[in-house]
């Protein structure tokens, strides 16, 4: 499905299941939408209000987020491989097992969301801010986190039970 709906409104409406693959969404509003197990697959999504919608199980894999609001979204289970989150809003969002496999989430604002045993394997996270973010469990092999924020500075102890640990760019010891 390759088509252009930009800058339309989908805000609290039921989306569950829906096919919006290679779709042009930049800017649309989806705040408080269900796209549980959507496809979003290649989608285009910059600039899109994404707050409070759910994506549980969702496939973004591929799709161009970058500066798009997650603030609060639930992620959970949710396919990021591959996605452009350059510069997006993540605050408060639950990406608990999310795959954010090779991810850009470079200049992303994730402070006090929850990445327990997401798989961030190769993602850039340089520059991102981290602030009360719960890594425990994520797997962060080949990850970059130079330059990311976290008070006072990321550490091992703050990936409790993390893999890839010994291979993360950017981590404090």
């Amino acid at each position: 499905m390759t088509q252009e709906v930009r800058s339309r409104s989908f805000s609290g409406q039921d989306l569950t299941g829906r096919d919006f693959s290679g779709t042009d969404l930049s800017y649309a509003l989806f705040s408080g939408a269900n796209l549980t197990g959507a496809n979003l697959h290649d989608a285009n999504l910059r600039g899109a209000m994404l707050s409070f919608a759910t994506f549980t199980d969702a496939v973004l894999a591929g799709a161009n987020l970058r500066g798009t609001n997650f603030k609060g979204a639930n992620l959970t289970g949710a396919n990021l491989a591959g996605a452009n989150l350059r510069g997006a809003i993540l605050s408060g969002a639950d990406l608990t097992g999310a795959n954010l496999t090779g991810a850009n989430l470079r200049g992303a604002i994730l402070s006090y969301t929850i990445l327990t045993g997401a798989n961030l394997t190769g993602a850039n996270l340089r520059g991102a801010v981290l602030s009360g973010t719960d890594l425990r469990g994520a797997n962060f092999t080949d990850a970059d986190l130079r330059d990311a924020f976290r008070r006072p500075g990321i550490t091992r102890s703050d990936m409790k039970g993390g893999a890839g640990l010994d291979r993360v760019k950017g981590l404090v010891d």
